[in-house]
């Protein structure tokens, strides 16, 4: 059925995907200095443990990817992280005392009511960029995102997904952190989001995402966390990452 044709084109695209991850990994500066480091970091909810105490250095130029099952927490590290929440224990170091991020939660953060255009807007504003017009729709444009009046709330999951990248990149972020990116997004979108998150690499910045695709763990990590049950069980490069049998969460 496939045929010779069929063979040969797969394997164009195949080498083509290598190539693609290939030119990913490399896009990168030197490895810098932590630009965030988790000493200690926990978080409990009540009685429930949904982080144990958690050391971990973001370096800038690279992509630390963070898996493992559902409730392993991941989600929580992130957040964490961002800011966005408190930690019962610990605390998140900044280089140089204050370091930019772009948090992108799985469940977009953003008012319904509004249009794409004047949710980035006014977050803009409260972000005090100087002209929040311009950046708003730079921004839309970026995530290839139209400006219409729809109300956000009536976007598909997929679209609030872009505009929820879009309201992280306003103030151009040193660091990137992606809870699940693409899970509601199409191929193309996929794509482009990579594509942002490598020119934030590529400017010295990091990026930290969670996932449980392998595909995308395998072609734009340069490292890997693993969690399980709320503990961090292995941290290393990607090469470590293959070689360590303990490492293989979903295996």
């Amino acid at each position: 059925m496939g045929g010779p044709r069929a063979s040969t084109r797969y394997d164009g695209a195949r080498r083509d995907r290598r190539a693609s991850t290939s030119a990913w990994q490399a896009r990168r500066t030197p490895l810098t200095a932590a630009l965030l480091s988790a000493r200690g970091l926990s978080r409990r909810f009540g009685d429930r443990v949904a982080l144990a105490p958690t050391d971990l250095d973001v370096l800038g130029g690279e992509a630390v990817a963070l898996i493992g099952p559902n409730g392993a927490g991941k989600s929580t590290l992130l957040a964490l992280l961002a800011g966005a929440l408190d930690p019962s224990q610990g605390q998140v170091d900044h280089a140089a005392g204050a370091v930019k991020i772009g948090w992108v939660p799985q469940r977009p953060a953003l008012y319904s009511r509004l249009s794409p255009l004047e949710n980035l807007e006014l977050f803009a504003r409260l972000e005090g960029v100087a002209e929040p017009g311009a950046e708003a729709r730079r921004l839309l444009e970026l995530v290839e995102l139209p400006a219409g009046k729809e109300p956000a709330g009536r976007l598909s999951v997929g679209n609030q997904q872009r505009l929820n990248l879009a309201i992280a990149l306003l103030g151009r972020p040193e660091v990137l952190l992606l809870d699940e990116p693409t899970a509601a997004l199409d191929p193309r979108q996929r794509r482009r989001l990579w594509e942002i998150a490598g020119d934030v690499r590529g400017r010295g910045g990091a990026v930290a995402f969670a996932t449980q695709n392998l595909e995308e763990l395998e072609r734009f990590a340069t490292r890997v966390a693993v969690l399980l049950a709320g503990e961090l069980v292995f941290e290393g490069a990607i090469a470590d990452y293959r070689a360590d049998p303990k490492a293989q969460v979903f295996a």
